[in-house]
């Protein structure tokens, strides 16, 4: 309240207003899972299980495209799915603060509109860093590894990072939409579907026509090649014809996400906004 108003109301002012205030409601939402350990210890399991899981149960029955290890081609698609279903974590805490009433309590307050959700999806992205690191050092002692050097490597987990943070607001809108937990955890099987009509899992060439369109232009396939190549790890497409963004994942998956941000970060600021009239 003793911020100058002529400070605030310039556009530089207003981009510290929102920043300051984002990053104390990012500091909101890490303490709030310090209270919640067991978030946390499942978040960090859940990887696991998923190596464990998809790699040595599956992973004998699998053949890799053009040979190698089931267990390298595997690695990117499970970041892929992870990086993907990510968004259900924003989901479920933005629904939770809205019929709580704490959104109301955020609009009462003196504070940048787009705050709240920065703060959402700033948070959502520093708790998926050690998630990341778990699934990584889990995927290391099962064999996998990058083979084209570090720089590659910090690339693709970069870019890993990047489709999570634009995914999260698309999370940030869906659970201001769904407004309670209660919905949210009914459209968590939706993502299911999504997810494994990729080629995070096994190849999309077995798959029917139209099948194998819609999973070739899946933003979750388009990363899961973007983290092999950048990775060096097999599977990587060669074909003349294949789709453009498993020819050209890298850039399919910046795509994607600049498509995702300039989407729903105004949505999730409108939506912000309405909620509760």
């Amino acid at each position: 309240m003793t911020r100058p108003m002529t400070a605030i109301h310039s556009p530089l002012g207003r981009l510290r207003w929102t920043f300051a205030d984002g990053l104390t409601l990012v500091g909101r939402e890490l303490g709030r899972l310090r209270q919640e350990p067991g978030q946390i210890i499942a978040a960090l399991a859940f990887p696991v299980i998923m190596v464990v899981l998809f790699g040595y149960v599956f992973g004998s029955a699998i053949p890799v495209p053009g040979g190698g290890d089931y267990r390298e081609y595997l690695m990117p698609g499970l970041f892929a799915m992870v990086t993907f279903t990510a968004m259900q974590g924003v989901m479920g805490r933005m629904a939770a603060d809205t019929s709580r009433g704490v959104m109301d309590r955020f609009r009462s307050m003196p504070m940048a509109r787009l705050a709240v959700p920065f703060g959402h999806t700033g948070a959502d992205t520093l708790i998926g860093l050690p998630l990341l690191a778990a699934m990584a050092g889990t995927g290391l002692l099962a064999g996998w590894q990058p083979h084209r050097g570090p720089i590659p490597a910090v690339e693709g987990f970069l870019l890993i990072m990047l489709a999570r943070y634009a995914l999260s607001w698309a999370g940030a809108y869906l659970g201001l939409l769904a407004r309670n937990e209660q919905t949210v955890a009914q459209l968590v099987p939706l993502f299911l579907p999504i997810t494994m009509t990729s080629n995070a899992f096994v190849p999309t060439d077995g798959m029917p026509r139209w099948l194998r369109f819609l999973a070739d232009w899946n933003p979750v396939s388009a990363l899961t090649a973007a983290a092999r190549d950048l990775f060096g790890n097999p599977g990587t497409a060669t074909s003349g014809h294949t789709a453009w963004p498993l020819a050209h994942p890298v850039a399919a998956v910046l795509l994607w996400s600049a498509a995702l941000l300039v989407v729903f970060v105004p949505l999730t600021l409108r939506a912000y906004i309405r909620t509760g009239r």
